[in-house]
């Protein structure tokens, strides 16, 4: 840690760096910052920044409001493209701690970093690799509601000819690529304006803390195109959602635990008792993967006759079955074998979701959680009886039964620790009153001449 932190001194003095910016999050995920001047870093890496933590969502309470935010600094990083010709910038994520020098218990990172530390108990290290979808919108309306307007009328992988999104991605390709965040794919989505940019496996608090760094870079890159990129789950009635498929892989040193070469699916108990974990759990972490109102719009959604609709309600598992809640891709190497959760949205707060994750499926290994029998039904299209002979649970319809489910789980309460599990209740109890008794434009609509 001691050369990571003369790495950084170096390189603030060698590239003339003007700023440096902490980053950290709160428990919904809203990313904070606060800049230092490089002469303050060597004394912030000792003895950290002082904040108000009760100025931030579920830090802390006014009488107990002191806290400090510790920079990281492997997680140091030079923002060459934000400069604009006053010198480069650059960000380090943040720890937060008491002012005794103990973790916090409100920390996104540290709730991540505790559910990481049980599995580093078991032998296991836990790989993540995301597929986050987002929209660019010409112009956005958020004062009266009224539906945004796409940059583009593309669909699913079109080779778009409008320029916006094309060479958007490209930036934010390059701009990624420079703040050291490989990408693996890219492409437009399903629908217009829609675009998807894969990143590369990696370790799940480095993928945390690539999610957070990558909704900055897109949204700063799409503001020089005069655009704006919007996370939100659901923005349009008849058009699919904005989700953020992640890929989860549990290894012991070098040997992908999930691979099994003598099993006829080639998933080794390990694998299958993750799965199950992940099923059994997945109502009660379901607030946490899909924690705004509007979540539950891009779960429960009606896609139109031919379109794609890649939002689970159910919950079960399938060998390459896309409409299953979890995927078993096809995979190659040993190394590759993984399963794919497909209902997180890319609103997420990444910590908080990959912690509960990480946990249901650490239960299903440690209780030896069974493995139903997987699905090829196109669980979508299936009528309710149907769904109901073959035993699909359905996910929470909203967001006050997803919170319900929540409120009575061991597990979640667990991986969250009861400071993070009882604020973020809270918080969400008061979003879905405020939701709940909203007269709609579509109930005046339909009502008033009655």
């Amino acid at each position: 840690m001691e050369r990571q932190k003369e790495f950084v001194l170096r390189t603030l003095e060698e590239r003339d760096i003007r700023f440096v910016r902490l980053w950290f999050t709160d428990v919904l995920g809203t990313l904070k910052s606060v800049s230092v001047a490089p002469a303050e870093l060597e004394s912030a890496f000792e003895e950290g920044i002082g904040f108000d933590g009760s100025a931030i969502e579920g830090f802390a309470r006014v009488y107990e409001s002191d806290m400090v935010a510790m920079p990281d600094p492997t997680t140091f990083q030079v923002f060459p493209f934000e400069g604009r010709g006053i010198g480069e910038s650059a960000r380090m994520f943040c720890d937060i701690l008491t002012p005794e020098g103990a973790p916090s218990w409100a920390d996104p990172r540290h709730v991540l970093r505790r559910a990481l530390s049980k599995a580093a108990d078991r032998g296991f290290t836990f790989y993540v690799h995301p597929e986050i979808e987002f929209f660019l919108f010409k112009d956005i309306f958020p004062e009266t509601g009224a539906k945004p307007e796409p940059v583009d009328d593309g669909g699913y992988f079109d080779h778009t000819t409008h320029s916006v999104a094309r060479d958007f991605r490209r930036q934010a390709i390059l701009a990624l690529e420079r703040v050291g965040i490989s990408v693996e794919f890219s492409h437009h989505e399903v629908a217009p304006g829609q675009q998807e940019i894969d990143l590369r496996y990696a370790d799940a608090l480095t993928t945390a803390d690539n999610i957070m760094t990558f909704r900055h870079v897109v949204k700063e890159i799409a503001m020089t195109s005069d655009v704006t990129a919007s996370f939100m789950p659901k923005p349009y009635n008849t058009q699919p959602g904005s989700g953020m498929h992640s890929h989860l892989s549990l290894f012991e040193g070098e040997d992908n635990a999930f691979h099994d070469p003598g099993d006829e699916q080639r998933l080794s108990k390990t694998a299958k008792a993750f799965i199950a974990g992940l099923l059994r759990h997945a109502p009660e972490f379901t607030a946490i993967t899909n924690q705004w109102v509007n979540s539950y719009k891009r779960l429960y959604s009606s896609a139109q006759p031919g379109q794609i609709s890649e939002a689970p309600s159910y919950v079960s598992w399938g060998k390459a079955n896309r409409s299953a809640l979890v995927r078993v891709p096809v995979y190659g190497k040993p190394n590759s074998a993984r399963v794919e959760i497909r209902s997180l949205d890319s609103a997420t707060n990444p910590y908080l979701a990959y912690a509960v994750l990480l946990g249901a499926g650490l239960k299903g290994i440690e209780e030896g959680y069974e493995l139903p029998p997987g699905t090829e039904d196109d669980v979508s299209a299936l009528t309710g009886a149907e769904r109901r002979a073959a035993g699909y649970q359905p996910l929470p319809a909203n967001l006050d039964e997803a919170l319900d489910k929540m409120e009575s789980s061991e597990l979640v309460a667990e991986v969250l620790g009861e400071h993070v599990f009882d604020y973020f209740l809270k918080n969400k109890r008061q979003e879905w009153e405020d939701y709940r008794t909203q007269v709609t434009a579509f109930e005046r609509k339909r009502y008033i001449t009655l």
